[in-house]
């Protein structure tokens, strides 16, 4: 069995390691030259499923290095007004029968995570990861194999294709292009402010441990913080200084969504938020006013539809290429990671068995699908939520914040952050 992967994504490369594990003839294909080292966002937090999907498919060695090189999230799930005064909290493991360690998040910076993931795999001897390779597009063969296509007039030829190449994908392209992404009209403004002394001074020590808080005003707006140990440059030396930072991201409340943040300069975009939060906290203002200013930027919020059947073929899907959804729900990045699991474990299971390859991407997909859409619809809803300018709508969810602490209970059933 031969495996080509489309993207050095995390997804791509989790599954690179599981299958590469198995003996299996794995390469993954990436467009960018391999010292770019400029993965998307800041950083990223691992649930239990992408915990799970990590220590299934990549070296105990690598394992070993992520947990060194992250930080514990915690468990909860914070909510507060825009006094910084706690509205409720969602603790995962109040209902789980899990332990605590188990159930805690991890957080990781993405260029830290992604050179964890491409140990083993960059062997000069025999490398996994091609860079410089940009698809073009495949063809499927008279024998039931594919061959893959670069701009640079080579091809590879494979059992299998995936596509890992996120959610422009050009795989998902050909393969499903009635499939296409929906923008929901709703922007975030996301910056990141260095924690000093002066910052201690205004934002409680319980914001600044990791954890994951909302704030949630009473009318329009909608803020998520959570603090991050970063480098101060994307340089991998060990000498790297490291200095903590809190990263924010302040939706806009949709009546302002629609009017265009293309082209604002990022000072145009910090006075916003700050009109827009000028009567919260003055913490959360100076956490805004003192943001620096080349890492402030505005993010469209973008999803997938609902995941109807397909016909499986020898070609797959998987993370954003197939289901890209907002960032409301936090588990993008771990969905791609349980997808890498998943398909690994199809895969291996073909291989070692002889089996069809048609069964296996079908059994994964069909499976992949359930997931998928659960959390790509929680991560709109959450999305529509957090952007909705309705006081009634917004005092209504702030009631449900109410009862939920004397029944957590309700938050459980009821809140889907």
């Amino acid at each position: 069995m031969r495996v080509i992967i489309i993207g050095a994504g995390l997804g791509g490369l989790c599954l690179a390691h599981g299958l590469k594990k198995a003996g299996v003839e794995v390469y993954v294909f990436e467009r960018q030259s391999e010292n770019l080292n400029n993965p998307s966002g800041y950083g990223i937090h691992i649930d239990l499923n992408g915990k799970q999907a990590l220590r299934h498919c990549i070296p105990y060695e690598s394992w070993v290095r992520f947990q060194h090189a992250s930080t514990p999230a915690g468990t909860q799930l914070f909510f507060r007004d825009t006094q910084l005064r706690l509205l409720a909290e969602k603790d995962d493991t109040r209902f789980s029968t899990m332990t605590r360690e188990d159930v805690e998040r991890r957080g990781i910076g993405r260029i830290e995570f992604r050179d964890i993931l491409l140990e083993g795999l960059n062997d000069s001897t025999a490398p996994v990861v091609r860079w410089n390779k940009k698809f073009t597009h495949y063809t499927l063969q008279p024998d039931d194999r594919v061959r893959v296509h670069f701009d640079d007039k080579t091809s590879e030829e494979g059992d299998i294709l995936v596509g890992a190449d996120g959610a422009n994908s050009r795989v998902r392209q050909q393969l499903l292009p009635h499939i296409k992404r929906v923008d929901l009209g709703i922007r975030t403004i996301a910056g990141r402010c260095e924690i000093d002394h002066d910052i201690h001074r205004v934002i409680p020590s319980s914001l600044l441990d990791g954890s994951l808080n909302n704030i949630v005003p009473h009318g329009k707006g909608w803020m998520f913080i959570s603090a991050w140990k970063l480098p101060l440059s994307t340089s991998r030396s060990p000498n790297t200084e490291i200095r903590q930072h809190i990263v924010w991201a302040y939706v806009t409340p949709q009546q302002e969504s629609y009017s265009s943040f293309e082209g604002s300069s990022s000072q145009r975009l910090k006075d916003f938020v700050l009109e827009e939060i000028r009567d919260w906290s003055a913490g959360l203002q100076d956490l805004v006013r003192n943001s620096e200013i080349s890492n402030i930027s505005h993010i469209p919020l973008r999803t997938m539809p609902k995941l109807e059947a397909w016909e499986s073929t020898n070609v797959t899907l998987l993370g954003d290429a197939i289901h890209n959804m907002t960032p409301m729900a936090g588990v993008g990045a771990n969905t791609a990671l349980r997808d890498s699991e998943l398909l690994a474990k199809v895969l291996v299971e073909t291989y070692e068995k002889r089996g069809q390859v048609g069964d296996a991407i079908g059994r994964y997909e069909k499976e992949m699908r359930l997931y998928a859409n659960r959390a790509v619809q929680l991560s709109r809803r959450n999305a529509e939520n957090a952007s909705s300018g309705q006081s009634f709508q917004r005092s209504l969810f702030l009631l449900l914040l109410r009862v939920a602490r004397s029944c957590p209970l309700t938050i459980r059933r009821r809140i889907g952050f």
